[in-house]
């Protein structure tokens, strides 16, 4: 699958339920969520919508769907942050990184950790 779509919140949070359990009925991803809990019905809707745009598929089980995602959570993240690199940092990582390490308030112990990420992948990358 090429570029994905963007989810609005609910379908994201739904995805992200289904991505944790792999797969499972309405009420198996129902009961996932937080009080208030969404109708039934919605949650149903929404699984619609979600195979509709490629996210989900499901098996049919007598009467009964059992979802299951079609697209990895990484695949998701990645164009994610794509579309989000594009729309607010003209495509541009460092000054995505810019912004990240002037208006967060980070640690010592997390830009550290951030350091050697960046080290350990640089190291990679020049390894033949």
């Amino acid at each position: 699958m090429g570029r994905t779509a963007e989810l609005t919140r609910a379908e994201e949070q739904v995805m992200q339920i289904l991505w944790s359990i792999g797969k499972g009925f309405v009420h198996d991803i129902l009961d996932r969520f937080p009080e208030p809990r969404p109708a039934y019905n919605t949650v149903s809707t929404i699984l619609r919508i979600l195979e509709k745009k490629g996210y989900v598929d499901h098996d049919s089980l007598g009467k009964s769907h059992m979802y299951f995602p079609r697209v990895e959570r990484s695949i998701y993240m990645r164009s994610y942050l794509r579309n989000f690199v594009h729309r607010y940092f003209s495509d541009s990582y460092q000054s995505l990184t810019s912004f990240f390490l002037r208006e967060d308030e980070l640690s010592l112990e997390e830009l550290e950790l951030m350091r050697r990420h960046i080290d350990d992948h640089i190291g990679k990358k020049q390894r033949p």
